[in-house]
């Protein structure tokens, strides 16, 4: 039986990205069954499980423990409501970005701001004894941002197709949903409000506190962490090599703090070794040279594993003793 379980998109350019990923990571993950399969392995993990599933379920599997980990949307995770205490954000992954806004008709040319949209519903309610309708698929957060905000004269109306054309339909006068380009708002003749912004949502990288973490099960994941954390390091960070000739030692150590970077294990006598950010590393170079250090070489890592990784310490100490 596997140690640990990750659930991952079974579709859509989220999978895409998602397996592009831990590909970039050294953690390839290969289908079982081809294409249409629904099980997955993991390169280097004999011990993980990985399931194909919809954004939507990973949500759910997370919060009820039937899987370990899983990446998809916060907006999806933040919708929990009291169920997102369950959820471990172990880390943001940079892609899947969505803003999750408040959409009024682009012809309500006084309507800007959620101020002006609470005087729209009070006014409403008062002309015409109905509340303001928002359509929207995520009840929860659009409750807790419009209860935030003092709108209190409106009704959700639950959304189960395209949230965009419920104003147009007639079914709803407002929405709230997840944007990336605002074009298919603007198409459908909707503009965010200027202080509508709900949420700023992207991929992550999440684990079940409500899972079964078993020693086998933390420790595969902490080996999957410190392996994604070496990988970020390694496109962030440069190796600058020197001899350190006639340089001050002491001169040597100040440029490295100065350049934010650290001193790297070295075994030869006369020589310093120290990561600097990538960006950084053609500066901190000619710096060592102009101090007497030479010659200097810039080297590239795929990987720089922590003697302690980070996320992984980090993630032990949000789980504690689940």
């Amino acid at each position: 039986m596997s140690a640990l379980t990750i659930a991952v998109p079974s579709k859509g350019r989220l999978q895409e990205q998602t397996l592009a990923f831990f590909a970039d990571c050294g953690l390839a993950i290969s289908q079982d069954g081809g294409k249409r399969g629904y099980v997955a392995r993991m390169a280097g993990q004999a011990d993980v499980e990985v399931r194909l599933l919809s954004a939507g379920d990973i949500t759910a599997a997370l919060r009820d423990g039937d899987v370990h980990v899983g990446v998809t949307g916060e907006d999806l995770l933040r919708e929990l409501g009291t169920a997102f205490e369950r959820i471990v954000m172990v880390k943001p992954l940079g892609f899947g970005r969505a803003d999750l806004v408040v959409a009024a008709p682009a012809a309500w040319l006084d309507v800007t701001t959620m101020a002006d949209l609470d005087e729209v519903s009070a006014a409403m309610r008062a002309r015409t004894g109905k509340r303001l309708r928002v359509a929207t698929k995520y009840l929860k957060q659009t409750h807790a941002f419009l209860d935030g905000r003092g709108v209190d004269d409106y009704r959700i109306v639950e959304s189960l197709g395209a949230t965009e054309g419920a104003p147009a339909a007639g079914v709803a006068d407002v929405i709230v949903d997840i944007t990336t380009t605002g074009q298919t708002l603007a198409a459908n003749h909707l503009k965010t409000l200027t202080d509508g912004l709900i949420l700023r949502s992207q991929a992550q990288l999440a684990a079940s506190r409500a899972a079964s973490w078993t020693p086998a099960a933390r420790a595969t994941f902490a080996a999957i962490l410190d392996q994604i954390e070496a990988r970020e390091q390694g496109r962030s960070l440069k190796l600058v090599r020197a001899a350190i000739g006639g340089a001050s030692p002491d001169a040597l150590n100040a440029l490295v703090a100065r350049m934010g970077g650290r001193l790297a294990s070295e075994s030869e006598p006369g020589l310093i070794a120290f990561y600097c950010p990538a960006e950084r590393a053609p500066e901190a170079s000619a710096a060592a040279a102009a101090l007497g250090a030479g010659p200097v070489g810039v080297f590239g890592s795929d990987y720089v594993f922590e003697r302690v990784g980070t996320l992984s310490a980090r993630f032990a100490e949000a789980i504690g003793s689940h």
